[in-house]
């Protein structure tokens, strides 16, 4: 079938890439795309926000398949345009999609479903949030309820940073009571009625090597986590996922896409610190290189029905993922730096998925954003693909660009 991904980023370069090597696919478009995409699908101008103008292309281009990359567009409703349009669209509904669009709304179904989350409160006003703040124990985490592109969340640890973060977030915010224990990411596929589990990761949020510096959408990520065991991975399912998905189901809006579930494992057990409704990244990629499984017809499954009769299988290898980001992430990220040496870093056996480039008019690749490689690599543990990924991030010849030099430390010791 012809298949469309929608997106311009390292999770969908590493969708495209992994769609790529089914059999079950013939053309695969990109929209956008990126450079590196174009290497694995026809790279198209199409714009996510309009509904109309994609439904034209899936039907002009007998699309069998639309797999939405980023949030924005699931919150927007665009899986439910096109499931009005009779297209099948991997990704939730705009209802199902508010367990990542709004954290209040996250945090409220945690509360009816007696799901384990930190204790919250959520305000619209900023004045009532800083009177709440300022009464709770340090440190206090603050989040911006709506989507934030991985960024809107400040662990203050003073009441000065607390107050910064406020200042920063004019729209409504959730206050957490702040949670200890090693985290996790667990990423599941949910049809409507079943769920399947896929895998487990572990993300590196802070921008700077120690776990310092403010919050990303994430500088590198290894899969799989150890810390998630075989027990703790069942009391996921058991106390937060499936309770989830059930309340989602008698709320009239079944889930159906690919669930994140960021879980601190506690003392107590695991709780829930937030959901994605989308392959995170970069999780994403990390998660194909490991996947052994037809991806097409795990996402057919989900958007079909019949994921209870598929058993996914996963390498055993461990897969690690290094983000390059340009000098000045996140607050200032230095765009237009020519980048070199990508294939040099490729023949050292790993794989350079592009997450912000851009190509000049004279061929050269350059910076586009402030997340622009994932440098991923295997490995038969942690460690092994820890090195392998650093080796090839070192062949990647990039004045404007920086990495963190740790990831994987969780796993591997500092």
């Amino acid at each position: 079938m012809n298949i469309l991904v929608i997106g311009s980023g390292g999770r969908e370069h590493a969708l495209c890439w992994k769609l790529r090597q089914s059999p079950r696919t013939d053309r695969l478009f990109a929209a956008p795309g990126n450079p590196g995409m174009a290497r694995v699908a026809e790279c198209v101008a199409l714009d996510a926000g309009d509904h109309a103008a994609v439904i034209d292309f899936a039907a002009a281009n007998e699309i069998g398949l639309v797999v939405i990359g980023p949030e924005q567009p699931l919150v927007d409703g665009l899986a439910d345009a096109l499931a009005a349009a009779g297209i099948a669209a991997f990704g939730p509904s705009a209802a199902a999609a508010q367990l990542e669009g709004s954290k209040g709304f996250t945090k409220a179904l945690c509360t009816e479903a007696g799901i384990p989350t930190a204790a919250y409160a959520r305000f619209d006003s900023g004045e009532a949030a800083r009177s709440y703040t300022a009464l709770q124990p340090l440190p206090v985490v603050i989040k911006a309820d709506g989507l934030a592109a991985g960024k809107g969340v400040t662990i203050a640890t003073t009441a000065a940073e607390a107050s910064e973060a406020l200042d920063a977030l004019p729209g409504p915010v959730v206050i957490e009571a702040f949670l200890t224990g090693p985290e996790a990411s667990l990423f599941v596929l949910c049809d409507g009625s079943d769920v399947l589990v896929l895998a487990s990761a572990q993300d590196h949020k802070r921008v700077g090597d120690g776990d310092t510096g403010p919050n990303t959408g994430g500088m590198g990520a290894y899969s799989p986590a150890a810390v998630l065991t075989p027990d703790l991975l069942d009391r996921s399912m058991r106390e937060i996922v499936e309770p989830t998905v059930r309340a989602m189901t008698e709320a009239g809006t079944p889930f159906r896409g690919v669930l994140y579930a960021g879980l601190m494992l506690t003392p107590t057990g695991p709780q829930l610190i937030e959901y994605n409704v989308r392959f995170g990244d970069p999780e994403c990629e990390v998660l194909m290189l490991r996947l052994e499984s037809d991806l097409v017809e795990l996402l057919l499954a989900t958007c079909h029905g019949g994921l209870a009769e598929l058993r996914p299988v996963w390498r055993e290898d461990a897969a690690l993922t290094v983000i390059m980001a340009a000098k000045g992430y996140p607050v200032d990220p230095q765009t237009g730096t020519e980048i070199a040496g990508i294939e040099a870093a490729e023949a050292t056996g790993a794989t350079v998925f592009h997450a912000g480039t851009r190509r000049r008019s004279d061929g050269s690749l350059v910076a586009s954003g402030g997340r622009v490689l994932a440098v991923t690599a295997l490995g038969k543990d942690v460690g092994e693909a820890q090195a392998a990924a650093y080796a090839a991030v070192d062949m990647i010849d990039w004045p404007g660009g920086f990495c963190r030099r740790d990831i994987g430390r969780q796993a591997v010791g500092d």
